[in-house]
């Protein structure tokens, strides 16, 4: 079974709001309330890069990249999409979807080490996960 062995790197799972189980990838709403903001996670054992994925899982991991950028774009209506796969702090392979505006607060620059995290209080984070999850088509 591909699954077996895969452990999710704490960090991610503290920074991040479970939205769904794809046939692939694990989905995170990343808690940043400054940028909306989703994370892919294969859920591979020992996968530090794409090119680590057999041919099969790349083409699963950019299917389900571009169905997470159409839900945020949908619900967000962002400027743009910024999507990387950067691993620097947490090697586990993640895919950033992150939806930016030119008027949030690191524009034009990159969103990561841009100030403080800024996590979405109680009453904002299940009405925007089920918007996010209606637009999954889940």
């Amino acid at each position: 079974m591909p699954e077996t062995g895969f452990q999710l790197d704490p960090r991610l799972e503290e920074i991040g709001h479970p939205l769904a189980e794809w046939p692939l990838s694990r989905v995170f709403l990343f808690d940043d309330a400054r940028f909306p903001w989703l994370m892919l996670v294969p859920r591979r054992a020992d996968i530090v890069e794409i090119l680590d994925l057999a041919p099969a899982d790349r083409q699963q991991l950019f299917d389900e990249t571009m169905k997470a950028a159409e839900a945020l774009r949908a619900v967000a209506r962002p400027d743009k999409l910024n999507i990387g796969a950067l691993g620097n702090m947490v090697r586990q392979l993640h895919v950033h979807i992150v939806g930016r505006f030119q008027s949030d607060p690191a524009w034009p620059g990159p969103v990561w080490g841009h100030g403080e995290r800024m996590p979405y209080p109680a009453h904002m984070v299940g009405p925007l996960m089920d918007r996010l999850r209606q637009a999954f088509g889940a």
